[in-house]
C-alpha cells in the first residue's frame, strides 16, 4: 500500500512546491475519473464538463429543481408567440484576459455548440435566425415551436453549453480548440496540466458573481479558496487513505465497500451531491454484429439484472434503487415503465432464442472495460458473466477511461480495433428528458458512439419538444419511452445512489449533481 501510495504523496508534495507566491487556500480533490481532454464541445464525457465549469459561465443554470435561470444573462423577452426570444447580458461579465463578454462570443459559442449535441441541434432546426443586436444583446428568432429554449442554453451535460470567446467559439467543431479562455470564476493554469494526472485552477479574481444565493448550478458564484488541484487517484484505496490523512479535501466516489470506513472518521463527512442518483447504462454499437440486428439487443434485457449489477458493483442496499426501467431514471416528473420488459429476473432460454433468430455466429463480442473507474469496472465484469450464460463469446478488453472515450468512436469491425459494448455512469442530469438524453438519440450518423437509427424514435424525440400541453406531452413521453426499448439505444443496467466524501472543515458542498466548488471555503 504505502508503495502505491509514494507516488501520489510526492505529487502532492509537489503541487505545493508549484503553488503561486502568496496563495491562501487550496482544495484538492479527486474526482471519478481525471481530466484527459479539454474541448467540451467535442467530448461528451463527465469529466470535460466537470472541467468545463470551472472555467466557462453559462448564459442560464439549471436550479435545484432543474429549472433554467439567467446567469449570465441579465433579462430577457419573448413574444406572445413564444417565436422571438431576445437576450441581454448582465454587466460586469470579463474574460479571463480581460475582454469583455459580448453578444457575438454568446452567439457564436451557441452556433458552435449547436453543430455536435442532441439539444443544441434540436434548436439549431428550430431557429430561424440567431443575430446580434449591440455588444450586449443577441435575438432568437424561431421557424418552429420550440419549447426548451431556455433549457436548451441551460444545458448542462452531454455537451454543455459554455460561453466562450468568439475568436475561440469560431473554432470548428470538428477541431479541439487549444485556447482555455473562458470567463468562468476558476482560470485554468494550462501550465500545470498533465492529461490524465492533475489539473490546476486558480481563482479568477474579476469574476463578478450574480447576487442570488447559489442554488443548484444556477444563482452566485463566489469562489472561497485560491487554487484547486483535481488529482487523479486511480486506486480507490489510496483515494481514501488520502482523504483520511487530509492529503485531499473531496472525494467524489468513493468504493461503496470502503465508505463504512469513511463514516467512521469524525473528520470526514460522507453525504450525496447527488439527489437523485446515477445510473449504469450499456451501450450497443448498432453498427456492428451481433447488435446491429434488433433482436440480439432484445436478448440482453433477458440477460441483465439490475440488482445483481449493483450488488456486483457493492452498492450497499440502502442506495439502491432495486428496479427502475425508467430511461429517465426512477424517482423524478419524467419516470415511466411504458414498453419496459426484461431487467429483473434472467430468461437465458429467451435471449438464446432471440440470438438464434438474430443469426448469432459465436462471433467474439468486444465489450470495452475502463478498469481504472471501480463501478464501471464491476457492472462490465457482472453483465460479462451473465452474457457468457446465453452463449456470447465475451471479449472483454481492459483499458483506462480516457482510452475508452476515444476508442468507442472507431466505426471499424471488432477485428479491427471496433467494438460492441461499453458502460458509462449518467445521473439525472444525462438521462433528464426525451430532448436532452444523450443517449437515447438515434439519429443515425449524427448520434453519439454506438450510432443508433431510428427515424421513428427521432420524430417522437422531437414532437416531444415542440409540444405546448402537458397532457399531450406526457402521451408522447411514454411513446418515446416505449419506442426506445425496441430500439434499445442502451440499457439501464441498474440506478444507485452515489455518497462522495470530504474533510470536516469543507463549508458550502451542496447537492449540485455536477461536482462545483464554486462557494465551497476551507477552515
Amino acid at each position: 500500500m504505502m508503495a502505491r501510495r509514494l507516488p501520489l504523496l510526492l505529487s502532492a508534495f509537489l503541487g505545493l512546491a508549484a503553488a503561486p507566491a502568496g496563495a491562501q487556500t487550496t482544495l484538492r480533490i479527486a474526482l471519478s475519473l481525471p481530466v484527459s481532454t479539454l474541448d467540451p464541445v467535442q467530448s461528451t464525457a463527465a469529466t470535460v464538463r466537470n472541467h468545463g465549469f470551472f472555467i466557462y459561465d453559462q448564459l442560464f443554470a439549471l436550479d435545484s429543481k432543474g429549472v433554467a435561470r439567467p446567469q449570465m444573462v441579465g433579462s430577457h423577452t419573448v413574444s406572445d408567440d413564444r417565436m422571438t426570444w431576445r437576450f441581454t447580458l448582465r454587466d460586469g461579465l470579463a474574460f479571463h484576459d480581460g475582454a469583455p463578454v459580448r453578444a457575438a462570443d454568446a452567439v457564436a459559442s451557441i452556433r458552435r455548440w449547436a453543430q455536435r449535441d442532441v439539444v443544441g441541434r434540436a434548436l439549431a432546426a428550430a431557429t430561424g435566425a440567431m443575430e446580434v443586436v449591440d455588444d450586449k444583446t443577441f435575438e432568437i428568432r424561431l421557424s418552429r415551436s420550440f419549447g426548451l429554449v431556455l433549457e436548451a442554453l441551460a444545458r448542462p451535460t452531454g455537451s454543455a453549453l459554455f460561453v466562450m470567446p468568439e475568436r475561440v467559439a469560431n473554432t470548428p467543431a470538428a477541431t479541439a480548440i487549444t485556447d482555455t479562455t473562458g470567463s468562468g470564476p476558476f482560470i485554468f493554469r494550462g501550465a500545470e496540466w498533465r492529461a490524465g494526472d492533475r489539473a490546476v485552477y486558480a481563482r479568477n479574481p474579476a469574476y463578478r458573481p450574480r447576487d442570488e444565493a447559489p442554488d443548484g448550478l444556477a444563482g452566485g458564484k463566489v469562489v472561497g479558496v485560491e487554487r484547486v488541484e483535481w488529482l487523479a487517484m486511480p486506486d480507490p484505496a489510496v483515494a481514501v487513505n488520502a482523504l483520511a490523512n487530509g492529503e485531499i479535501d473531496f472525494l467524489e466516489q468513493p468504493p461503496p465497500d470502503l465508505i463504512p470506513t469513511l463514516e467512521r472518521n469524525r473528520a470526514v463527512r460522507v453525504a450525496p451531491v447527488n439527489p437523485v442518483g446515477s445510473m449504469a447504462w450499456l451501450r450497443l454499437n448498432h453498427t456492428q454484429p451481433p447488435f446491429n440486428d434488433p433482436r440480439a439487443r432484445q436478448a440482453l434485457l433477458y440477460l441483465v439484472n439490475q440488482k445483481d449489477v449493483l450488488e456486483g458493483m457493492g452498492i450497499r442496499a440502502a442506495e439502491q434503487v432495486p428496479y427502475c426501467p425508467s430511461y429517465f431514471m426512477c424517482g423524478t416528473p419524467l419516470e415511466t415503465a411504458a414498453g419496459a420488459r426484461g431487467l429483473r429476473e434472467p430468461d437465458v432460454e429467451r435471449a438464446r432464442a432471440l440470438l438464434r433468430e438474430a443469426g448469432y455466429d459465436g462471433r467474439p463480442v468486444v465489450f470495452l472495460n475502463a478498469t481504472d473507474n471501480g463501478l464501471n469496472n464491476a457492472s462490465t465484469l457482472v453483465m460479462t458473466e451473465a452474457f457468457k450464460r446465453a452463449g456470447l463469446n465475451m471479449d472483454v478488453q481492459a483499458m483506462d477511461w480516457g482510452t475508452l472515450t476515444a476508442r468507442r468512436n472507431r466505426r471499424e469491425p471488432q477485428a479491427q480495433g471496433g467494438w460492441n459494448l461499453f458502460v458509462t455512469i449518467a445521473n439525472v442530469l444525462d438521462a433528464e428528458n426525451p430532448l436532452s438524453n444523450l443517449y437515447l438519440a438515434s439519429s443515425c450518423d449524427a448520434a453519439p458512439a454506438g450510432w443508433p437509427c431510428d427515424e421513428e424514435l427521432e420524430r417522437l424525440r422531437l414532437a416531444w419538444a415542440q409540444e405546448g400541453d402537458p397532457a399531450k406531452r406526457r402521451t408522447l413521453l411514454d411513446a418515446v419511452h416505449a419506442r426506445a426499448y425496441e430500439v434499445l439505444p442502451y440499457i439501464n443496467a441498474g440506478q444507485f445512489r452515489a455518497n462522495a466524501a470530504w474533510r470536516g472543515n469543507l463549508t458550502g458542498i451542496r447537492p449540485t449533481t455536477v461536482p462545483v466548488f464554486w462557494g465551497v471555503t476551507k477552515g
